[in-house]
């Protein structure tokens, strides 16, 4: 290189690029390190390498599991699928045949490392500092925590990876989003991305790759982390990053997937060299104030469209006509007034659980509050964690019984009521307080409503049954 200073994603992308544009406009060809893939867009892309006498490339470095289909009522199993959801009985169906077909590695349904990808990835020691990952789903980006380049991808780009181990992709810029400060109580990583979001727009990022750095940063663990890098894509971003550093190696050390001995202190040696270097400039830079910050919850229909939880909808007459229309008629899919306030509001749902959301720290967070308590009357509460291990670690310290004994579901690992896509969906003219990371219309079930929070403001929202301030129950 150069010898300029250089960002981390810089780093990344330039250890990467197997070649640059062969032209002004054309894209670079990137090697990818870690290919992650589930039963949803991965059939198309394995009948695109059948139907050309393609092999996979490296089978070695694609991993595979079951979780968008996938039930999580306790005692469903495959054949019960058959009949409640052929569709996904037939996806999961797929994927089996075709990582038996190609060696793949696979974390069926059930089995001790199944879980949502983006959840027993990270758990497994797949995804390691300075790695490229990608996977057929936008929220890949929540690998980025690690320090990886990390990204989601379409079915065809899918087919690509498989055949080739490699990937077309123009390089993005570099936007850093600084987050100074504490977080105050109650206030959580969830927040912090929902609060960047409301700041930047849900196309803050577009084109670029967001490194988000800080002392804010700095304090959160790695599930944190990936919370705030999970909803990158929700700025308009390719991907999110945040450097390595003690942390990072705290969570790595000793998973299956990474090194030991002296292979482990060269890992080690490696990642500390990745973080962006003193004088690197980014193509942005933006600075939020995380002190100031409060719980927050969306009111509309994408995740830029989000207030403090004692905050006042917005008037659509007073934005620019761009906004207008768009404001008022998520408005009036959530049937919400402008200038109410979206506390107090009532819902029918509780969902806690997602690739945002559904690791053993969110389940500790929310139990916190439920211990002793019990879900308002009407409400449904659905605690699903994001993997076979969370599941297993949260029986064993009791979070179970405490959600149980709430009258809250406890549900097997899955990507569950996030989106409509199995069985646990809302029903039309439903509200739910959702820790998931969209809200967009119907996302949740044809004609459901979606408020977005963190762990515990679903908690404090169960025991009201009206969106709540998690501040006043703590």
């Amino acid at each position: 290189m150069s010898g300029r200073p250089r960002t981390l994603f810089e780093k990344v992308w330039d250890r990467h690029l197997v070649s640059g544009p062969v032209q002004d406009g054309m894209p670079s060809v990137l090697y990818i390190d870690l290919h992650l893939i589930h039963e949803v867009t991965s059939p198309q892309a394995f009948s695109e390498l059948e139907s050309r006498g393609l092999g996979v490339r490296r089978p070695d470095q694609t991993v595979a599991t079951m979780d968008h289909s996938t039930p999580t009522e306790p005692g469903v199993s495959m054949r019960d699928l058959d009949i409640l959801d052929p569709r996904g009985a037939d996806q999961l169906d797929r994927l089996l045949s075709n990582c038996t077909r190609h060696g793949i590695e696979l974390h069926p349904l059930g089995s001790r490392y199944n879980g949502i990808v983006h959840v027993m990835g990270p758990e497994l020691g797949l995804t390691q500092p300075g790695m490229t990952v990608v996977c057929g789903d936008s929220h890949t980006s929540t690998h980025g925590a690690f320090g990886a380049l990390a990204f989601g991808i379409g079915t065809t780009e899918v087919g690509h990876v498989l055949a080739t181990q490699a990937l077309l992709m123009h390089k993005p810029k570099t936007l850093e989003i600084k987050a100074e400060g504490m977080l105050p109580a109650g206030v959580t990583a969830k927040d912090l991305i929902l609060g960047i979001i409301a700041s930047v727009g849900i196309d803050g990022g577009t084109g670029h790759v967001i490194e988000y750095t800080g002392s804010a940063i700095r304090s959160l663990d790695m599930e944190e982390r990936m919370t705030v890098c999970n909803m990158s894509i929700e700025a308009g971003s390719r991907a999110g990053m945040i450097a390595p550093d003690e942390t990072t190696f705290s969570y790595l050390k000793n998973r299956p997937g990474t090194p030991s001995g002296p292979g482990w202190r060269e890992a080690v040696a490696f990642w500390e060299s990745l973080p962006s270097d003193p004088g690197a400039s980014y193509d942005r830079s933006v600075v939020i104030d995380a002190a100031v910050l409060e719980p927050m919850v969306t009111y509309g229909t994408n995740p830029g469209m989000a207030i403090p939880v004692t905050g006042r909808i917005p008037d659509p007459n007073t934005l620019p006509p761009g906004q207008m229309k768009g404001l008022g008629k998520a408005l009036s899919y959530m049937d919400l007034t402008p200038g109410s306030q979206v506390c107090g509001r009532e819902v029918q749902a509780v969902f806690l659980g997602s690739c945002t959301n559904s690791r053993i720290s969110d389940l500790r967070a929310a139990a916190t509050i439920l211990d002793g308590k019990k879900v308002a009357p009407g409400v449904r509460m659905l605690v699903v964690p994001g993997s076979e291990q969370v599941k297993r670690q949260a029986e064993a310290e009791g979070l179970s019984e405490v959600f149980l004994a709430a009258g809250a579901e406890w549900r097997n690992p899955g990507c569950s009521m996030c989106l409509a896509m199995n069985t646990d969906r809302l029903g039309p003219g439903e509200y739910v307080l959702s820790t998931s990371n969209r809200n967009f219309e119907g996302r949740q079930g044809p004609g459901g409503r979606t408020f977005l929070g963190s762990p515990l403001t679903a908690a404090a929202t169960a025991l009201s049954g009206r969106i709540t301030d998690p501040r006043e129950v703590m």
